[in-house]
């Protein structure tokens, strides 16, 4: 059985930071892209930002330049820095991956962690 727990989620004024962290545990042979999704209240799932096995980054228009995506592949974790944040980037943040197991590909998300940008 495979996990992915999320951690790093809260309440953070506009202009500050939040760090989310995205860990992968179970039978695991090993991972291809990981990634981050957010979904706000009355809108639909959307990319934030993908990191490929080998480190190629690809970030939503609305994040870049404010967001850095980054793994660490001996613990099998994705991270998402997070600056600059703005009320719209409010939102439950959901990790995401393309796992491979004996035998197969199968895609992952965590259960997701809110991000409230306020004031």
């Amino acid at each position: 059985q495979v996990q992915l727990v999320e951690s790093g989620g809260g309440l953070v004024q506009p202009g500050g930071s939040l760090r989310l962290s995205c860990a992968a545990s179970g039978n695991i042979f090993s991972i291809n892209a990981m990634g981050w999704y957010r979904q706000a209240p009355g809108k639909q799932r959307e990319l934030v930002a993908t990191i490929t096995s080998g480190g190629s980054t690809n970030y939503a228009d609305s994040v870049k330049g404010r967001f850095t995506i980054s793994r660490d592949n001996a613990k099998n974790t994705v991270y998402l820095q997070m600056n600059s944040l703005k009320p719209e980037d409010t939102a439950v943040y959901y990790c995401n991956a393309l796992i491979r197991l004996p035998g197969k590909f199968s895609n992952y998300w965590g259960q997701g962690t809110q991000v409230t940008v306020s004031s």
